[in-house]
């Protein structure tokens, strides 16, 4: 299975966080998230990075790939949309993937309309419990 490392600025965030089955905590606001993620993956990176929060952030995220990671852009919340230094991609071999759920659930709606009924089965199964 993976190994889930969540990184945010509080230590509130992280609870929540470590409640929904994160491996490993990383908080940002007190260490560096380049150095963290690299000693978390005896070096070798994350093969996966999630990022709803560009910024600053993204900066030191896309530093912390993997060989052949993925990159999974998902939003801005920082307010501040990140250039990608290219060169990262191409030493990483690394894919960039923007996921935008509005322009899915549009062009893809049979794909879209089976990924919701997956979801409300696994909650039926309890097996996804959604935080409110």
């Amino acid at each position: 299975g993976a190994c889930v490392i969540a990184a945010a600025s509080s230590s509130e965030k992280l609870e929540v966080a470590r409640n929904a089955g994160a491996d490993e905590l990383i908080n940002y606001s007190e260490t560096s998230l380049k150095d963290e993620v690299k000693r978390l993956t005896q070096g070798n990176g994350a093969d996966v990075i999630y990022d709803p929060v560009g910024g600053d952030l993204f900066d030191q995220a896309i530093r912390t790939i993997a060989w052949n990671g993925r990159l999974l852009v998902v939003g801005f919340a920082s307010g501040r949309i990140p250039e990608l230094p290219i060169n990262l991609a191409l030493l990483k071999g690394a894919s960039v993937v923007g996921v935008f759920w509005g322009s899915f659930a549009q062009r893809q709606s049979q794909d879209n309309a089976a990924n919701f009924t997956q979801l409300f089965a696994w909650f039926e199964e309890g097996k996804l419990k959604p935080l409110v």
